[in-house]
Order: structure tokens, then sequence, then C-alpha cells
């Protein structure tokens, strides 16, 4: 931990850390050099040709999230594993339920659910799910998640997600489920942080940005009820600056818990050199 801030590593799921090897290596390095959490990226599909805002190309491989953590789970002992984000609508609320719980149990406990609603329309038509109620359905299926995670008798009877009479053991071993961070730059992503979730995550911000991410978090926490279970937010970000002290108290004066870093690798031997540097600058 650098400054009271943990320091986490992005995209472990992606371009040359799809192989087995190459991802084992990378996350054992990553835990023996004191790194808090790695965390995947998600795009179930790609648009093609790839046009703005699609951010990657329809050829860039990522592997599953719940997949890939499910892998790094077998080959660490201590560091959490995070979904960076899952793209929650898309998604079959049951049926990730009982993955992200598998995933919990395999790791005794570390998994981070990080949600978002999504943004690119060919994803959404090609899954068959609406882009316009994304934000609702979102909210639903963690209501719906957390009910199978948790009650004697688990049921739902929302818009988007109906089910009573089942349930799904095991259960995750975090309790009431791995901690939601909802990421997301708008005043819904703030309001459903604030109602749904233990955490936010930003996604590349300079410091400006996250300032005014952090008082948007705020005016909501004024406008919206809190569930009174629920911590105050943990505040994870990306950040959009060079990695080094400066961006250490940058952050840290923010209130920042977590730095989530994109090492813009393009080999293990690039990826390992990354940790190292982390590791020799910012974490021993």
């Amino acid at each position: 931990m650098a400054n009271d801030i943990d320091i986490g590593l992005f995209s472990i799921n992606t371009d040359h850390l799809v192989d087995g090897e190459a991802l084992s290596t990378v996350a054992i390095a990553a835990e023996q050099a004191g790194f808090d959490s790695l965390w995947t990226a998600e795009h179930v599909v790609l648009p093609d040709p790839q046009t703005p805002p699609s951010p990657l190309p329809p050829d860039a491989q990522l592997l599953d999230p719940t997949v890939a953590l499910g892998y790094v789970a077998a080959v660490t002992t201590e560091i959490k594993l995070g979904t960076g984000i899952i793209i929650l609508p898309q998604r079959n609320p049951l049926v990730l339920a009982k993955e992200l719980a598998s995933v919990d149990v395999l790791s005794g406990g570390r998994t981070i659910f990080g949600v978002g609603v999504g943004y690119l329309q060919p994803e959404f038509d090609a899954v068959g799910v609406s882009m316009e109620d994304r934000g609702s359905r979102a909210t639903e299926y963690i209501e719906a998640m957390r009910s199978i995670w948790n009650d004697d008798d688990p049921s739902y009877d929302g818009e988007f997600v109906s089910f009573s009479g089942v349930k799904a053991y095991p259960r995750p071993i975090q309790r009431p489920g791995p901690p939601v961070v909802m990421g997301g730059h708008s005043k819904p992503a703030w309001r459903r942080a604030v109602t749904h979730c233990e955490g936010w995550y930003g996604f590349m911000l300079n410091p400006e940005a996250t300032q005014e991410n952090l008082a948007g978090l705020a005016r909501a926490g004024e406008q919206y009820d809190r569930p009174d279970w629920m911590n105050e937010l943990e505040i994870t970000v990306t950040p959009r600056m060079r990695p080094g002290p400066e961006m250490i108290e940058a952050y840290s004066q923010l209130g920042v818990d977590r730095l989530v870093l994109l090492a813009g690798a393009q080999s293990v031997d690039e990826s390992l050199a990354f940790i190292e540097h982390i590791h020799t600058t910012l974490l021993s």
C-alpha cells in the first residue's frame, strides 16, 4: 500500500494475457509485488468494423472475466479479483450470480463485482437486449443477484427479471456477496453507486476529472438514500497520469482509495517490468 492508496493492475484478461501461462505468470508476479487487486476488462462482442465510440478493434482478444478470475484464483492466494467492469445489462443475472459466487468460493472470498451499463449499441443488438433501459435493468439485476445470494427464500418480481421458488448454492463467501462497484461518469451512475453499490470506479480520469466525479457522487449522496448496511463508498480510479509519487499524492489528496493501473504492456516481459517498476517505486 502506498500512502494509504491500494494499487491494482488493470486488464489482466486481454491481449498477450489470454494465454494461460502468461496470465498466471503476471498474476503471481503482481501478488508477490504487493498489488492489492487484479481487474478484468469486458466486451462480450465488439462492433465490426470498429466505429466510434468503440474502444477496440473487432479482433481484440478478451477472455471472459469470470473464467479468467477463476483461473487466477487457482494460482494466487491473497490478491483481490475484480471485474472492471462487467456490462451487467447484457448478462442473465442468475447465471452471472452463479458464476461470481463460484469465483468467490474458489478464491476464498476475494471477488470484487465491478459493473457498468454499457454504451455500444451494436453489442446490445447482438445479444438481444434493449440499450434504452440498460440503467434500470442493471439496478434490477443487482437487487435480484443479492436476493439469490442472501435470502432464505430468494425471489424477485421486476420488469426485467422475475423468479421465485428457486435457490442457488454455494453462496458467496463474502456477505452479502462480492462488493458491487459501479463504473461510470454520469449522474445516473453516481446515483446507482450511492443507492446500490459498495464502491464506484472511474476509468482513465485525470485528477481534475476525478474531482468532478467525486463532487457528483457527493451531490448524489445528498439527494438519494444509501442503505444503512453500506459503509462509505470506496473510490477506485484508473488514473490518466504517469505512475509515480506525484500520482499517488494527487489522488490521495482527493480521497481515492485505490488506483488500478493500466500498464500498456505488449508482452509478458513488459508486464513483468511494469510490475517490478511499480513495486520498486510505489509498493516497497
